[in-house]
């Protein structure tokens, strides 16, 4: 006898671990015990407790693998300051952007981060995401940074969501550190980075390789420290112009680099042969006015694995919504619905090694589910401006 079982699905669509690509079933019902996913069938072990899905879709709930939750503030003053044409790193040369944030964390204390990233999760759980990467990143010195992952931890454990920690000390550099950026990059080896692991929370280590950020060889030597850690690395890479990120991500074997909007043709066959997975944030270049959209054709020709993620953060894209990115991936960058979706489900989770946990509806695989109010997956994107969501399920248990 199963825990819950969700019947009279219309359509469940998920990726096969077996056949390796997406498949839609129709007419279904899922036996979820202990919360996991115990049978999919036509006819499955009764229980008691059952939820009609009223011929509806049914997916696996998202895995949104790149955000920023760990603040205080929004930057809306720095939206208003792009409606009057300032540029993102215009702002941010005039002392907005990244650190415009890191005073607010640095002075807040641990229950106020809780209780701001806490609401946010909230929502996040809403959208149907239920599996989230945090990054640190808005503290940027040691006691910060320490504080920002402990949040992540203490969220993680209050909350039904699933988070999945990044230390990002390696953000931006900061006021006291303007002209000697060096000696940053020694703090966050010689002492952040040991703490970090001390501490046992984050898993992954990110750094923002762009020009006026981290350089290569920086960026080399933060990864490289952390590896050694056992902290796996993750890359921004190549968002603004061509800096060979991409091509730093391949030699490292980093697990996956994000944004690449202008990443170049040898870029991408360098990750593609590294098997580095392409983390595409288009609700950064809408957020941001911009037409610069990743180029996914190239990545999909050279076959690249490619993930979807929101890059939630308080300045350059306040979007928690996947639906919303796999709309604006469909819309802006062509990509195909069933492409969209394995990207924000299973190729999220592949990126952030929980794969085998989550991103997908199978057997043995954790339940969480999103039960929608529509028939056919191309009505997600379709129905940009409302997210037809009607149940959450996850870990096998209906949030709402």
């Amino acid at each position: 006898m199963s825990d819950l079982q969700l019947t009279n699905i219309g359509q469940l669509v998920s990726y096969n671990s077996e056949t390796r690509g997406m498949e839609t079933r129709d007419n279904v019902e899922i036996a979820i015990n202990d919360g996991v996913i115990a049978e999919i069938g036509h006819r499955v072990n009764s229980t008691n407790k059952q939820i009609d899905c009223s011929g509806k879709l049914v997916t696996p709930g998202f895995v949104d693998a790149h955000t920023h939750p760990v603040f205080l503030n929004g930057r809306e003053n720095e939206f208003t300051m792009r409606l009057k044409g300032a540029t993102y790193e215009e702002i941010a040369a005039a002392g907005g952007g990244i650190i415009n944030s890191v005073d607010d964390v640095r002075h807040a204390s641990e229950s106020e981060l809780f209780s701001r990233v806490l609401s946010r999760m909230d929502r996040f759980l809403s959208m149907g995401t239920t599996t989230v990467e945090a990054k640190s990143g808005y503290g940027l010195n040691t006691e910060s940074e320490i504080k920002s992952l402990k949040v992540i931890d203490e969220v993680n454990k209050r909350h039904k969501i699933d988070m999945i920690a990044t230390f990002m000390g390696a953000h931006a550099i900061p006021h006291e550190f303007k002209d000697n950026p060096d000696d940053y990059v020694n703090l966050i080896c010689n002492e952040m980075l040991p703490a970090v692991a001390q501490q046992g929370i984050a898993k992954f280590n990110d750094v923002f390789c762009e020009n006026g950020y981290f350089t290569i060889d920086q960026t080399r030597r933060i990864l490289s420290e952390g590896t050694k850690k056992g902290l796996t690395p993750r890359l921004h890479a190549d968002e603004f112009e061509n800096s060979s990120a991409a091509e730093l991500a391949a030699e490292l074997g980093v697990i996956s680099a994000d944004h690449l909007m202008n990443v170049s043709d040898a870029g991408i066959e360098a990750i593609a042969e590294a098997g580095v997975i392409a983390i595409l944030l288009p609700g950064t270049t809408f957020f941001l006015g911009s037409s610069d959209y990743a180029p996914l054709k190239k990545f999909e020709d050279a076959g690249v694995d490619i993930a979807l993620a929101t890059d939630f953060n308080p300045g350059s894209c306040y979007i928690q919504s996947m639906p919303f990115i796999i709309a604006l991936s469909c819309i802006f960058m062509k990509m195909d619905v069933m492409s969209a979706v394995q990207a924000a489900t299973f190729t999220s989770a592949k990126s952030l090694q929980v794969e085998d946990k989550v991103g997908s509806i199978e057997i043995g695989k954790q339940a969480d589910l999103v039960i929608w109010d529509i028939e056919r997956l191309v009505q997600i994107p379709y129905i940009v401006s409302d997210h037809p969501i009607r149940s959450v399920i996850k870990s096998g248990e209906l949030i709402f």
